[in-house]
Order: C-alpha cells, then sequence, then structure tokens
C-alpha cells in the first residue's frame, strides 16, 4: 500500500502538539486593521486550539503528524 499524503493546506494551518491537541492560528488578522481596535488585534496574535468536534477531522488531514 503506497503511503498517505498529507493535505498541504491543512499541514500549513495547523500543528500537533506534544499532548496531541491541535494548535491553530485565529482568523481576522490580515487587512482592513485600521477598524479594529488595538486589544483586538493584540488578542489575535495567540495561537488557538481545534475544537474537540473537528480535532479528528483535523488529524484525518495530517497522517503522519
Amino acid at each position: 500500500m503506497p503511503k498517505m499524503k498529507t493535505k498541504r493546506g491543512a499541514a500549513k494551518r495547523f500543528k500537533v502538539t506534544g499532548s496531541g491537541k491541535v494548535k491553530r492560528s485565529r482568523a481576522y488578522r490580515r487587512h482592513i486593521l485600521t477598524t479594529k481596535s488595538r486589544k483586538r488585534k493584540r488578542h489575535l496574535r495567540h495561537a488557538g486550539m481545534v475544537a474537540a468536534a473537528n480535532e479528528r477531522a483535523v488529524k484525518s488531514l495530517l497522517p503522519y503528524l
């Protein structure tokens, strides 16, 4: 059986932590930043975790991570 291919788009967006959770970056910080408050932009810097309901789906896109 051939190797499974990693979905490259998902590999660029998600990282698996040591405990097995999936880390993600936050949305809404690409453009039109002048209308967003300093506090909002600061909080968007910090990574979030993928919800437990979606974790299995994301991990299926990343077979070797």
